[in-house]
C-alpha cells in the first residue's frame, strides 16, 4: 500500500521540478518563447492547483482506490501524449491533462493512508511516505537532466509509464477500497468557477507578453477571471458542500498561516521556473549539472524536517516562521549576486544552502500552524487548503513575473544593442523574439564577432531580469516574515505550559 501510494504521488511531485529542466531543450526543439514555456507549466500547474480539493471529494464519494487509480491512468496517458508531441501546442494540451491526473492522484494517496492504518501506525506510515516522497523529488531533477542530456527530453515523460503500471498492479492487487459514507454532493458550481477563474487568469497574463494589455483575448480573460471569482465566492458562502470552506479563514492564523504561503511559494515558484533557464542557457551548465544544483536544498529540507518540527515545541510557531523567511529572503539576495559563468560552489552553492536552510525552517512549524488553527475534523480539508493555496501561488507568480522578467530583459537588450551598429532588419528580428529570452540566437548571417557581441549581451539582459526578478522574491520572502510577525499569534507561551504541567496532578511531563 506504500509502496504504491509513494510511487504514485512521486510521479506528479516528480513532474512538477523535472519539466523545469527540460524547458531549455523544449524551446531549442520546438524553438518556443517563453509565453510558451510558461504554458507548459502553468496548463499542468493551473488544473492540479484548480481540481486538488475536487480530487479528494472525488475519492470520499465515488471509492478513494477508483479514484487513486483513475489519476494514475490519466495522468500516465497524458504522460504518453506529451512525450509523444510533435508541437508546442499538443505538449501544452497534454499537460493539461496530466495536471487532472494529478488532482486526483495526489489527495487520493494521502486519503487511501489515512484510512487504511490505525491510528498507532498512521503516524509513521505518513512519515515514511513524505519521506520517500522528498528523496523520490530529490532524485528526479538530477535523473530528468541526465536523460534530457544523454537521451531526449521526451524520456521524462515515458519514465512515468512503468512506474504508472506497478502503481495500478499493486493498488489493485492489495489497496483495499474504502469511501465515506456521509460525503455530500460534489460541488460542481465551485469546480468549475475555480478552473474558470484561475485559468482565464492565468491567460490574460501569459497571453499580454504576446498580445498587449488592449487584446479582447486579454481582456476579457481578465474580466471573465474576475467575475468567476467573486461568483466562486458567492457560490461557496452558500453551498452546504463547499469546495473551498470559507470558515476556515475566520481563524487569524489559518488565514495568516495560508497568506505566508501565498507570498513565500509565489517567490518559490519563479524561482525554479527561471533559475534552469539560468543555468542552462546563461551559465552553460549541463542539464545534469542544472539537476544536481538544487538537489542540496531538498535534502535540507529533507534532513532538517524532523529539527524544525522541534522549533515548534521549543519557541512556539511564529519565531520561526518569522526567522525562516527572513533567511530564505537572504538567500534570494545571494541569487542576485551572480554574473556570467560564475563558479557554482562560490557563487550559486551558498544561496542554495541559505534557501534550503530558510525553507528548512519554515515548512515544518508553518504545516503545524495550519493543522492547529482548525478543529480536528477539518486538518484534512485545511491541508488540502494550504496545499492548494501554494500551488495557486506559483501558477500566478510564473504569470505575473514571467512578464517583469521579459519586459526587464528587453529594456537591458535594447539598451545593449544602440551601441552595436546593426542594420534595421537584424535589429527588428531581434526585438521580434525577446520573448524566447537567452534562447533567443544572433542570426547566423552576421560575422562571428558580432554574433558573439549580441549573444553576449543576450546573457547579460537575462542576468539583469533574473536578478531583478530574485529581489521580488526577496521581497515576498520579507512579507511572508511580516505577516508571521502581525497575524500568527505567539503560542510560545501555550506550548511550554503544555509541555510542563500536567492536567491531572500538575506535575512536570515531557510533551
Amino acid at each position: 500500500m506504500l509502496a504504491a501510494t509513494i510511487l504514485g504521488s512521486s510521479m506528479a511531485f516528480i513532474d512538477s521540478t523535472v519539466v523545469n529542466v527540460a524547458l531549455p531543450a523544449l524551446q531549442a526543439s520546438f524553438h518556443a518563447t517563453l509565453v510558451d514555456l510558461q504554458w507548459v507549466v502553468e496548463s499542468y500547474g493551473v488544473l492540479l492547483a484548480a481540481l486538488i480539493l475536487v480530487g479528494g471529494s472525488f475519492g470520499d464519494r465515488f471509492g478513494r482506490r477508483l479514484i487513486f487509480v483513475a489519476g494514475v491512468l490519466i495522468f500516465a496517458l497524458a504522460s504518453a501524449g506529451c512525450g509523444l508531441a510533435s508541437n508546442i501546442h499538443q505538449l501544452i494540451i497534454a499537460r493539461s491533462v496530466q495536471g487532472v491526473g494529478a488532482a486526483l492522484l495526489v489527495p487520493g494517496s494521502l486519503a487511501i493512508i489515512s484510512t487504511s492504518f490505525d491510528e498507532k501506525s498512521r503516524g509513521p506510515a505518513i512519515g515514511t511516505w513524505s519521506g520517500f516522497t522528498a528523496i523520490t523529488t530529490a532524485v528526479g531533477p538530477v535523473l530528468g537532466g541526465w536523460l534530457v542530456e544523454h537521451a531526449s527530453w521526451r524520456w521524462v515523460f515515458f519514465l512515468n509509464l512503468p512506474i504508472a503500471v506497478a502503481v495500478v498492479g499493486i493498488s489493485l492487487w492489495r489497496i483495499p477500497e474504502s469511501r465515506s459514507a456521509d460525503s455530500g454532493p460534489i460541488d460542481w458550481p465551485g469546480s468549475i468557477l475555480s478552473v474558470l477563474g484561475l485559468g482565464s487568469l492565468v491567460v490574460g497574463f501569459v497571453e499580454s507578453l504576446d498580445l498587449g494589455w488592449r487584446s479582447p483575448l486579454v481582456v476579457g480573460s481578465l474580466i471573465l477571471s474576475v467575475g468567476s471569482l467573486i461568483a466562486f465566492v458567492f457560490v461557496e458562502a452558500a453551498s452546504t458542500s463547499p469546495t473551498l470552506q470559507l470558515t476556515l479563514f475566520k481563524s487569524p492564523s489559518f488565514s495568516g498561516a495560508n497568506l505566508l504561503t501565498f507570498f513565500l511559494y509565489a517567490a518559490v515558484g519563479i524561482f525554479f521556473f527561471l533559475f534552469p533557464l539560468n543555468l542552462i542557457q546563461v551559465q552553460g551548465y549541463s542539464a545534469t549539472a542544472t539537476g544536481a544544483a538544487v538537489l542540496p536544498l531538498i535534502l535540507l529540507i529533507f534532513f532538517l524536517s524532523r529539527w524544525s518540527g522541534g522549533l515548534v515545541a521549543h519557541y512556539g510557531s511564529r519565531a520561526p516562521l518569522i526567522v525562516g523567511p527572513l533567511i530564505v529572503a537572504l538567500g534570494f539576495v545571494l541569487f542576485a549576486v551572480p554574473s556570467i559563468e560564475g563558479n557554482y560552489w562560490k557563487e550559486f552553492f551558498p544561496a542554495v544552502i541559505v534557501l534550503g536552510f530558510g525553507m528548512s525552517v519554515t515548512v515544518a512549524p508553518l504545516t503545524t500552524v495550519v493543522m492547529n488553527s482548525v478543529k480536528k475534523d477539518r486538518v484534512g480539508t485545511a491541508s488540502g487548503v494550504n496545499n492548494a493555496v501554494a500551488r495557486v501561488a506559483s501558477v500566478l507568480a510564473i504569470a505575473v513575473l514571467g512578464i517583469v522578467m521579459v519586459k526587464t530583459f528587453a529594456a537591458h537588450l535594447n539598451s545593449s544593442l544602440r551601441h552595436l551598429v546593426l542594420p534595421p532588419r537584424v535589429l527588428a528580428e531581434l526585438q521580434a523574439n525577446e520573448t524566447k529570452l537567452a534562447g533567443l540566437q544572433a542570426p547566423a548571417s552576421l560575422s562571428p564577432s558580432m554574433r558573439a557581441a549580441i549573444n553576449s549581451s543576450i546573457r547579460e539582459a537575462f542576468v539583469f531580469g533574473f536578478r531583478v526578478v530574485m529581489l521580488i522574491c526577496t521581497g515576498l520572502s520579507l512579507a511572508s516574515a511580516y505577516v508571521a510577525w502581525s497575524l500568527i499569534p505567539n503560542d510560545r507561551d501555550r506550548l511550554k505550559l503544555h509541555a510542563t504541567v500536567s492536567p491531572d496532578n500538575d506535575r512536570p511531563q515531557k510533551m
